[in-house]
């Protein structure tokens, strides 16, 4: 098991005005899911939570935006967020997850102070069209690529639950391993009633597997990320993730629902005698 885990932390600063499809997530205004929506975060409240994120253990810290990708005004604001967030907590790692993004739009955002780039390549190339229409899986493909020629950690993965099959599993990390990521968040599909997918059908023993499946198929990635619905799917067995090979979680809030308490995330770690990792 490995002793020391890295932290990460999430910021949501723009919030459910994307346009496209994926059919997993409640960010698209086609569900109208129940979330909150906002074009642009107040900054105050950004460095609040990064502030927060610190002194709770994080390391990383990932702006998040609700589109298909950077465009010239969201990339601005990306920037002035970087800039202002380090301005204040210079201890954290930033990280960029904003969509589609071209080598130039990368580089700019390297300039700002971005060390990292999140982009999920989901889920399988043949399995995608199935939960989205509006962009091709080789865009997403294409950014990862772009990360790794801009100089930025590339952080890639995907969700699982989707309804997707093993066989598309083994797809998807496959190609994430081509693209020799840094770090691989893996999500759990968290269902929204306004979603057209059905109920995640992974079992806590399943889910465990494909931790493990993501650690022996990836094997160079430096961190093994168990993101998205952590809370839902594993409940109380979620310390066993770090024995499947799990090194980094998300601590806080997701995008739009609610992640455990820090201190309780904090608690897990201490009683499992497992450090909290202070640095890259």
């Amino acid at each position: 098991m490995n002793k020391e885990i890295f932290l990460c932390s999430i910021c949501n600063i723009n919030s459910g005005t994307c346009l496209e499809d994926c059919k997993f997530c409640s960010q698209s205004v086609r569900y109208k899911a129940d979330i909150d929506r906002y074009k642009q975060k107040d900054i105050k409240l950004i460095k609040e939570e990064a502030i927060n994120a610190r002194d709770n253990g994080a390391l990383g810290f990932c702006l998040v935006t609700a589109d298909k990708g950077l465009n010239a005004k969201t990339l601005e604001f990306v920037c002035s967020v970087a800039k202002s967030v380090t301005e204040v907590a210079p201890e954290l790692r930033l990280i960029a997850c904003n969509g589609t993004a071209t080598l130039e739009q990368l580089l700019t955002l390297k300039e700002a102070g971005v060390k990292a780039y999140n982009h999920n390549l989901e889920t399988s190339e043949a399995f995608y069209p199935q939960i989205c229409t509006t962009h091709p899986w080789s865009e997403r493909y294409e950014t990862c690529q772009n990360v790794n020629k801009a100089g930025l950690t590339l952080i890639t993965g995907g969700i699982f639950g989707l309804g997707e099959t093993q066989e598309d599993r083994e797809s998807m990390l496959k190609s994430l391993a081509s693209l020799n990521p840094t770090s691989v968040p893996i999500n759990f599909y968290h269902h929204n009633e306004a979603l057209e997918l059905q109920p995640n059908p992974l079992k806590v023993d399943e889910a465990l597997a494909l931790v493990q499946l993501t650690r022996d198929s990836i094997p160079n990635a430096q961190r093994i990320m168990v993101a998205g619905g952590r809370e839902l799917m594993f409940g109380d067995r979620q310390e066993e993730i770090f024995k499947h090979g799990a090194n980094s979680i998300v601590i806080g809030n997701y995008l739009t629902t609610a992640g455990r308490v820090m201190s309780k995330d904090l608690d897990m770690l201490k009683k499992l005698s497992l450090k909290v990792a202070t640095k890259v």
